[in-house]
């Protein structure tokens, strides 16, 4: 015969799904950015990096009341990047696979996760200047290297409107 779970359990089970079903696309997003992994391929470093921080953030999820969980998945996710960098290494053939560890770190969680320097400097514990240093350096590696379009629409087609914004990096 099946075992019934607690009511707390089945609640906090539904919640999670709940979340996770309402996360995932953007947090698997970010993780790929962070490996360096193509998102457009199958990217198991990154699937393994979202999977942690999902762990991680089910097994507090009781403890979480009043926190918003996708800001303790991406806390755990960048957590664990951080750690486990030196695997990461190396262009993987990604968007970001050609900047430092260090680099794709600070450029996800300005850039993509719209977190403030004082912010990301707080989590990674660096000073608020060398973030700033990180991710200008970060974006002026990825427009340095950045594939000129195709011109499909006459001499003007590839270029930016004068007074234009800046490219949407990640």
């Amino acid at each position: 015969m099946r075992e019934r779970r607690p009511a707390r359990q089945r609640r906090q089970a539904r919640e999670f799904e709940s979340f996770v079903a309402g996360t995932a696309g953007r947090l698997l997003h970010a993780a790929a950015l962070l490996t360096g992994e193509p998102p457009s391929r199958p990217a198991p470093a990154a699937e393994e990096l979202l999977t942690y921080a999902l762990a991680r953030t089910y097994a507090a999820w009781d403890r979480l009341r009043g926190e918003d969980p996708y800001v303790r998945v991406r806390e755990e996710m960048a957590a664990r990047f951080a750690r486990t960098a030196r695997r990461y290494r190396g262009a993987r053939g990604g968007l970001t696979g050609r900047l430092s560890p260090q680099e794709r770190l600070v450029l996800v969680l300005r850039l993509h996760e719209g977190e403030a320097e004082e912010q990301t400097a707080a989590q990674l514990g660096l000073p608020t200047d060398r973030v700033h240093a990180l991710c200008l350096r970060a974006l002026a590696e990825l427009r340095s290297r950045q594939p000129e379009p195709a011109s499909a629409g006459g001499a003007g087609a590839g270029r930016r409107e004068a007074g234009g914004s800046q490219p949407a990096v990640p």
